[in-house]
């Protein structure tokens, strides 16, 4: 097994790392402070051609590998945690399946767009009764002539403030279940369609999170992503892309907070030297820094296979992505936690930011499936192998 960076990875690892440093790392803790969405930034990302990572050039993208991609999400996520959900949320969940189940119509005017940033994406599957149980629901699609008619509200969704366009799914008979799940790509500015309460929230406040209300919204048919019926297939198949893209969002807020543990024991003295030497402490950097590593191998075997999956239409990566998403957010969780008590009491204030980075890690074990939503993933098909 190879785990050299290709000469096309390690450019865009360093070139989006050199971003972070120079463009997040200098507001970040301003953006979390007042929750502003950062345009100047997302529209700085999309020239850099990181919010169509793995789309290919001809429509807009930058036709890079998906390796590439879960190396430029940690990177940017390591300057600024809500920074790295914007791009994943436009890479994975709206140019993705765009992409795989689009027309080519729709490929050419919309993900064209979306894959440059010249618009953002957002993706409408959660709704109030429908969190983790997606075949339950409750949106209705309405055939009548050449459109259709939507009726519902979508919650907990990122950018859906700030997008121009969503990836929604609906239902068009509750009877048939995940059978009678459609899917559209709906302009935002379609008249019926709103954006309702925007979620204050413990972290990643630089995206937004809103619920999307729709009513009596009429959508072209030729806005339906796939065939009647296929919806739920395409959720499911979104979300494993998905989970590694937060997988990978995961271990940039990590390494921040390693980051910031290391150099503050560096510097900090206790009993007449730096509390580095302590041997309690580098057993609790040795934790964290063996943790962010082996979970950083998931992710980017999650992203292998998925690259492997473009070509080969055998290649399985849903319980890979699974085991990726659950390791790499419950590591986060840990590593952020231990970095606070690193810190001591300066862990627990906003001088330093041990804090942003916990409260940041910890929607990475709900969003795009949660840790025990992984683990239902990883066991069915763990025993599928055995039965």
């Amino acid at each position: 097994m190879n785990f050299e960076r290709t000469e096309e990875q390690a450019m865009i690892q360093q070139m989006t790392r050199d971003f972070a440093d120079k463009e997040l790392v200098p507001i970040a803790a301003e953006l979390d402070e007042t929750g502003r969405f950062p345009k100047e930034v997302v529209a700085k990302l999309g020239e850099l051609g990181l919010l169509g990572i793995a789309v290919p050039p001809e429509y807009g993208g930058s036709g890079m590998d998906h390796v590439s991609y879960v190396l430029a999400v940690e990177e940017i996520s390591r300057g600024c945690g809500g920074t790295g959900v914007i791009v994943s949320v436009n890479n994975s969940l709206v140019c993705d399946p765009i992409w795989k189940f689009g027309t080519e119509e729709q490929k050419k005017e919309i993900l064209t767009q979306l894959a440059s940033g010249k618009k953002l994406g957002c993706f409408a599957l959660s709704e109030p009764e429908a969190g983790s149980d997606a075949a339950a629901q409750r949106t209705m699609a309405v055939k009548d002539g050449d459109h259709w008619v939507l009726n519902g509200t979508k919650n907990f969704i990122t950018n859906g403030a700030e997008a121009d366009y969503c990836v929604v799914f609906a239902m068009t008979d509750r009877a048939l279940k995940h059978r009678g799940i459609i899917s559209f790509i709906v302009p935002m500015d379609t008249p019926g369609v709103s954006v309702g309460k925007v979620e204050k929230k413990l972290g990643i406040k630089a995206s937004s999170t809103t619920s999307i209300v729709f009513e009596d919204a009429r959508v072209p048919a030729s806005l339906m992503l796939g065939e009647p019926g296929m919806g739920f297939r395409i959720a499911m198949n979104t979300l494993d892309g998905g989970r590694i893209g937060i997988g990978a969002q995961a271990l940039g807020i990590a390494r921040a907070a390693l980051e910031v543990a290391v150099l503050y024991s560096l510097e900090r003295k206790a009993f007449g030297a730096p509390i580095a030497k302590l041997q309690t402490l580098q057993n609790m950097i040795a934790d964290m820094a063996t943790e962010l590593d082996a979970a950083r191998l998931l992710v980017q075997r999650a992203a292998a296979l998925k690259d492997r999956a473009v070509t080969d239409k055998s290649v399985r990566y849903s319980k890979e992505a699974a085991m990726a998403k659950l390791f790499a957010s419950e590591m986060s969780h840990h590593v952020t936690h231990t970095a606070i008590q690193v810190l001591g009491g300066y862990g627990y204030c906003k001088e330093y930011p041990a804090e942003r980075h916990y409260r940041d890690a910890r929607i990475t074990e709900i969003y795009e499936g949660t840790s025990e939503i992984m683990r239902l993933v990883v066991a069915a098909n763990v025993l599928k192998q055995f039965s």
